[in-house]
């Protein structure tokens, strides 16, 4: 069941459901999944002056999907994905993107925000 405050068969209510089957499929339990899609949820609907009552931090903080799992918890490399900043680069026309390394790729992206 979505948050309270997102109605049935809107986007946010969608959204909910398909992060909590993801994290399901991923072996996630029903309560952390649940949790997990709520919050997510709620913070998008914050970030949109769609919620009564919002944090600073869920207002002002950079989006989850371009934070890219920095805050994440875990011990493995923080940041989007070579991946992630190579599309990034494409967008921006950086050239001999496709020759460059991870940590290349930050400092052009870096350098042409």
């Amino acid at each position: 069941m979505p948050p309270r405050g997102t109605k049935k068969g809107t986007k946010r209510a969608r959204r909910y459901e398909h992060i909590k089957d993801s994290l399901k499929a991923e072996g996630r339990s029903e309560t952390v999944a649940e949790e997990i899609a709520a919050r997510t949820v709620n913070k998008e609907r914050a970030r949109h002056g769609e919620a009564r009552v919002s944090s600073r931090l869920s207002r002002e903080d950079m989006s989850s999907g371009r934070r890219g799992g920095q805050r994440s918890g875990t011990n493995g490399p923080r940041g989007r994905t070579r991946d992630q900043l190579y599309e990034e680069a494409k967008r921006k026309r950086i050239a001999g993107r496709s020759k460059m390394t991870k940590a290349e790729l930050e400092r052009a992206i870096g350098s042409r925000s």
